[in-house]
């Protein structure tokens, strides 16, 4: 094999020096061997170990599933929200007969947040992103709740919230649960804790004495005393002295959000899924939360992520999220993102990697700098993908990269050659002319779904309301009737494909639900191993989860499950929607 066959290795050995090919004493061309390159450049001191170098992860079956924010499924027994139980059942229901034989189920990031007022609601700006949220516990699932007396449970009862309709209010939802939990801390299992903490060490004990810290001094550790900013200093090993009871209280919680996802893995298994429960793996970390405060020595504090302005996004965005610091992640020998990808996958069937890209390039943001004025900043994206492959190999997980947008040819490559699926999405499914591409021409190796979190419904789409959400919260460049006649444009071009390829029958263009299916359809006549689709495209929901660019303006990451109407669709009311069926038997021919 020649050096210049390998991507990888061509830009290994470019970036020191060693030359690919060379002319001879008869000025011809002579391509230097691959292994001759390895060697010299491992003479250099350098690693020339690739991830193309060694056997890819196995593509998964053929199959489908939802993907679901959580936090929006609600059911009878959820406190306002939905909770790590509605995930169990939810994968239980979805892989049986009934549930059309479903082989996975994606959920947004779970990731833990620092838990004082006000709780923050983007499941994509945690606290930390090696520990779970303990908002989404079902505490009538707690063994505690099951070994206390029956007062202490008619009190843990009174404090559930009421049904939440509009919004979802993450404050209230913490405040009860809270209050729940510290009356059943008495009745927790002081073994089984003791057991917990030594299987995760001196990880499990940052996290919870910030936890207790952020209790007392708030939110942001940067704004704490100085003898605490420290985590290793005097003054923060007086402190976990002195709150030792609320350490112990943090740490238990962690116990109870492993023993709930652990049976939602267990319900993945009783149902025979292929793949499980996917778990989504958000970009970075809140500044001033645990992680930011734990791993000091890891992450930069003069930059923040983001990416530069695109078609969909003409502004830019800042993320506000600090970046892995790429020497001294080397440095510390990658041990931090192990410990990140290994919790993520510690009951999972799969990962979802939010942007992808930020494995080999990160857009950052100088401090203070507006997004557009940001570049990019590289990593050594073999020594990440060798950690991920690792730790996926031995939980026997797909992986999957959300590689949407502007993509290297090189990142493509790199993640096909290993096994790591890309994503399809319909919205995007285009050409460079901007033309939408047949069915037949999208990756095997890849997760189609029509759309995403951060990207309209079908609903949405059909009927133009996203395009002007977005201009109401100022998020186009350009008015409102220039971009819905681009929209319109597009839609058109959409709609005739799905004509084209027989999807979608004359005279249905306006019905959302006929166009619905139809785009699903498209899925389907795609060779992509894993066709996701979403509970809000089957109940016609006309909200996005999330608009990008905005804050507070629009309502992300609080919006319960609606129907076309607005009226909010329990998980039970979910089972047995028209909209629903209809999908779930159409959808069920990928198996």
């Amino acid at each position: 094999m020649k050096a210049a066959d390998d991507p990888s290795l061509v830009e290994l050995a470019t970036a020191n020096g060693v030359a690919l090919s060379y002319l001879d004493w008869q000025h011809r061309p002579v391509e230097v061997e691959a292994q001759t390159v390895i060697e010299v450049l491992r003479a250099l001191g350098v690693d020339a170990s690739s991830p193309t170098a060694v056997a890819p992860l196995p593509l998964p079956p053929r199959t489908w599933g939802w993907m679901v924010q959580l936090y929006s499924l609600r059911s009878e027994g959820s406190w306002g929200m939905g909770d790590y139980r509605d995930l169990a059942d939810l994968v239980a229901w979805s892989g049986s007969a009934e549930g059309g034989g479903a082989g996975l189920v994606l959920c947004n990031p779970l990731h833990a947040m620092t838990p004082v007022h006000p709780i923050e609601n983007s499941p994509y700006f945690p606290s930390s992103r090696r520990f779970r949220s303990p908002l989404y516990l079902r505490i009538e699932d707690l063994p505690e709740y099951a070994a206390c007396g029956a007062a202490v449970r008619a009190r843990v009862g009174s404090l559930r919230p009421a049904p939440m309709r509009e919004r979802i209010d993450r404050d209230a939802v913490w405040a009860a649960k809270r209050a729940a939990l510290e009356a059943l801390w008495p009745y927790a299992r002081q073994g089984r804790l003791a057991e917990f903490w030594r299987d995760n060490g001196k990880v499990l004990d940052d996290f919870a004495v910030f936890c207790a810290l952020a209790e007392v001094h708030g939110r942001d550790w940067r704004a704490w005393p100085e003898a605490l900013r420290d985590p290793g200093g005097v003054g923060v090993q007086a402190a976990r002295r002195e709150h030792h009871d609320r350490v112990r209280f943090h740490a238990w919680l962690q116990l109870l959000c492993d023993e709930q996802l652990a049976a939602a893995a267990a319900a993945a298994r009783a149902a025979a899924m292929p793949i499980g429960v996917v778990h989504d793996l958000a970009v970075g970390v809140d500044p001033g939360g645990a992680d930011a405060w734990a791993l000091q020595g890891v992450l930069s504090d003069g930059a923040t992520v983001g990416c530069p302005p695109d078609g969909f996004n003409r502004l830019g965005q800042d993320w506000r999220l600090p970046p892995w610091d790429p020497r001294r992640l080397a440095a510390a020998d990658y041990q931090p993102f192990r410990e990140m990808v290994r919790s993520v996958l510690r009951h999972a069937g799969g990962i979802r990697i939010d942007h992808v890209m930020g494995l080999f390039r990160l857009w950052w943001v100088p401090r203070g700098a507006t997004p557009d004025r940001g570049t990019y900043v590289a990593y050594d994206w073999r020594a990440m993908l060798g950690v991920l492959l690792d730790e996926a190999r031995q939980a026997g997980a797909v992986v999957i990269g959300e590689d949407l947008g502007t993509v290297e040819e090189r990142v493509t490559e790199a993640l096909g050659a290993v096994g790591i699926l890309g994503s399809e999405v319909a919205w995007f499914a285009r050409d460079h002319e901007g033309e939408p591409i047949a069915p037949a021409r999208w990756r095997e190796a890849a997760m189609a779904s029509v759309t995403t979190h951060d990207l309209p419904t079908v609903a949405g789409w059909l009927t133009g309301e996203a395009v002007r959400a977005r201009g109401q919260f100022g998020q186009l460049r350009g008015s409102v009737t220039d971009a819905l006649a681009r929209s319109a444009a597009e839609r058109a071009a959409l709609l005739r494909l799905l004509h084209d390829e027989g999807l979608l029958g004359d005279g249905c263009d306006e019905d959302a639900g006929e166009v619905s299916l139809a785009l699903h359809r498209l899925l389907l006549a795609s060779p992509a191993r894993l066709l996701a689709v979403s509970p809000g495209d089957a109940v016609g929901d006309l909200r996005q989860a999330n608009l990008p660019g905005t804050r507070d303006e629009y309502p992300n990451w609080r919006l319960p499950l609606a129907d076309a109407s607005g009226a909010p669709v329990s998980v039970a009311e979910l089972r047995g929607h028209p909209g629903v069926r209809r999908l779930i038997e159409l959808m069920s021919a990928a198996r």
